[in-house]
C-alpha cells in the first residue's frame, strides 16, 4: 500500500517547520529508523530552502508544493515550484574541504536520497524528484 500526502506552503522560511514535521511523520509511517528520518528531514528542508533561495530569489510570496509518497519499499518526495528553472548540470556543492557555512545542501541531499533528478517535462519552474529506497521491514 502507498501512503501519500501533499502540502502547499508559502515560500517563507518560517514554513519550513511544517515541511520538517510532515517529513518526520511520513518517515514514521514508512517505518524508517530515527536516524534515517533525521537525515531525510534535513535533506528535504535543504531542498525547500534552495527553492526559496535560488528558484524564487528570496521572494517569500510564492508557493512550494511538497508531495510525499511512501511504501514499504521507498520514500519519495516531489518538490515543485514555479520559479527560475534549475540546471542540474550547473549544480555543484562546494568542496567538502572548503570549511565554512553553506553550500553543502546538494551533498547532503545526494547522500540521503538514492535518486536526485529534475522532471524536465515541467515547462515552468522545477519539479525535483527525490527517492530513498527502503530496506524491507518484517
Amino acid at each position: 500500500m502507498k501512503d501519500s500526502v501533499v502540502i502547499n506552503i508559502p515560500s517563507h522560511p518560517k514554513y519550513l517547520s511544517v515541511v520538517r514535521a510532515a517529513t518526520i511523520k511520513m518517515g514514521e509511517i514508512c517505518r524508517m529508523a530515527e536516524p534515517e528520518i533525521d537525515d531525510t528531514k534535513l535533506a528535504v528542508d535543504e531542498a525547500c530552502s534552495n527553492v526559496i533561495k535560488h528558484a524564487y530569489k528570496g521572494d517569500t510570496s510564492r508557493k512550494i508544493v511538497v508531495k510525499y509518497i511512501g511504501s514499504n519499499k521507498y520514500f519519495k518526495v516531489v518538490i515543485e515550484d514555479n520559479g527560475i528553472k534549475s540546471d542540474i548540470n550547473l549544480m555543484r556543492g562546494r568542496s567538502l574541504e572548503d570549511i565554512r557555512p553553506g553550500g553543502l545542501g546538494i551533498h547532503l541531499i545526494k547522500r540521503v536520497f538514492d535518486v536526485f533528478k529534475f522532471d524536465e517535462k515541467k515547462r515552468k519552474g522545477n519539479r525535483l524528484i527525490l527517492i530513498k529506497y527502503l530496506l524491507e521491514k518484517e
